[in-house]
């Protein structure tokens, strides 16, 4: 074999599924990407050629910003509460001996077993006005009135933590498992205690982790779809149903890629500029 037979085999053996990839991923995305770029008329319905009107009606109208500013917003807070969740269960976990690690780790990854659309309709019944929660929270005196919790900002947030958590356990989990436990008891063994070993041991070997779960959370809750439908209806539109609207209620097809198209751009952009950051933190902490 020469020297350019062996550079080529990598390459060859990569093929296919590189192939795969630009077919399930890359056409559709170019196939979105064109259709934004075309007109729209009510009579005429889909008018082909080339315009920019689409992205100028995003950017300019206020309805759009305030959609995009409740998307990422969702997704923070969801991050968020996912880190303060997920990062401390995943430790719990890992501390849990036989068979309870085992058992407490299937319950904490039971969601992702159900349907999506199962656990939101679970949790729209219990948020309801006539809710288990409401219901509870009256009975036992805690609330003269039922807390809106249906069709609110914080509900969302709620069903789509219990959606991500999983998520950001099994990222930190993975973290976790790469640590040695020798190094941790020879750090006790020499005199320090707990809280310095979880702080200037575990903490920097899990932060990884953690910083990994986050970024798949925050995809996941800024590209939601049945989630803020159901629970926050349409009182409370976030990108992804305004996109199902434009597609399915008004026909707007071009509009509608539109809107998804600036919600791969904005989130890749700030996915992008969160792992610089963690690049940069770690490269000025390893030295």
């Amino acid at each position: 074999m020469t020297h350019s037979q062996g550079r080529r085999r990598p390459i060859l053996l990569t093929l296919p599924a590189l192939l795969l990839f630009a077919l399930l991923l890359v056409a559709p995305l170019a196939m979105i990407a064109g259709l934004s770029l075309q007109n729209y008329d009510l009579t005429t319905g889909l008018i082909f050629g080339f315009t920019l009107d689409n992205y100028i009606d995003i950017a300019t109208d206020g309805y759009y910003h305030s959609i995009f500013l409740r998307t990422i917003s969702i997704a923070v807070a969801t991050t968020l509460v996912c880190i303060l969740i997920g990062a401390p269960e995943a430790y719990i976990l890992s501390r849990m001996r036989r068979p309870w690690r085992a058992i407490f780790l299937v319950v904490t990854l039971s969601p992702l077993l159900i349907s999506v659309v199962v656990r939101t309709l679970g949790w729209a019944l219990l948020f309801g006005r006539n809710g288990v929660i409401n219901d509870a929270l009256g009975a036992l005196g805690l609330a003269s009135a039922p807390i809106p919790l249906l069709y609110t900002w914080h509900g969302v947030v709620i069903a789509l933590v219990h959606v991500a958590v999983p998520f950001m356990v099994i990222s930190v989990w993975a973290s976790l498992q790469r640590i040695d436990p020798k190094v941790s008891q020879a750090a006790i063994s020499l005199g320090a205690s707990e809280v310095s070993v979880f702080f200037r041991i575990i903490l920097p070997q899990v932060i990884p982790g953690v910083l990994s779960g986050s970024l798949i959370v925050f995809a996941m809750a800024a590209s939601a779809f049945a989630t803020p439908a159901i629970i926050g209806g349409r009182q409370l539109k976030v990108v992804a149903t305004a996109t199902y609207d434009e597609f399915l209620g008004t026909l707007n097809w071009p509009l509608g890629a539109a809107i998804a198209v600036v919600l791969l751009v904005v989130n890749a952009l700030i996915m992008l500029s969160y792992n610089t950051l963690v690049e940069r933190y770690y490269a000025r902490f390893s030295r």
